[in-house]
């Protein structure tokens, strides 16, 4: 993740990338950027949520469970993390669907600012939708490193 953020940073300098490579390459410098940022970024996520690490549970009812092969989810967890996770989904569709995909993955410049829908609440649905994700992600499976890693990831976010 900490190799991703500089390029994720670099991905959103169109100006100055325009400036330095002209308007076409720097625009396609800064997709290139952006998608690999973007692909780094889910990645370590995923990486950080499957990693062997220490499982919390909360007290309530933590002998109920759902089991899968040698995997458990409690249900408690279960009913906590899903609605957290939709709306994460539905938060960060809508705001990308808002730009179109391109502008979401590349991290290009929209042709305009977008105020209305889901922009009207959040001003980057498609970041509170990734830390919305990462904490239900982190409830669901119980992964304690995770959980502790989220406020390093807010404060990533808020820098980005």
């Amino acid at each position: 993740m900490f190799i991703a953020i500089p390029l994720h940073v670099e991905s959103v300098q169109h100006i100055r990338h325009q400036k330095k490579y002209g308007k076409e390459r720097g625009v396609k410098i800064g997709k290139i950027y952006g998608t690999i940022s973007g692909t780094m970024e889910f990645i370590s996520l995923v990486g950080l949520w499957i990693s062997p690490q220490p499982k919390f549970t909360i007290p309530t009812f933590s002998n109920l469970s759902i089991s899968i092969d040698n995997f458990s989810i409690p249900l408690l967890h279960l009913m906590i993390s899903l609605p957290i996770i939709t709306l994460s989904a539905f938060v960060a569709i809508r705001g990308v669907k808002a730009t179109k995909f391109e502008v979401a993955e590349t991290h290009c410049t929209p042709k305009k600012l977008e105020t209305t829908g889901v922009y009207s609440i959040v001003r980057h649905p498609k970041y509170f939708g990734w830390i919305l994700a990462h904490v239900g992600m982190s409830i669901l499976l119980s992964v304690w490193y995770s959980m502790l890693y989220t406020p390093i990831l807010i404060v990533l976010i808020y820098l980005i």
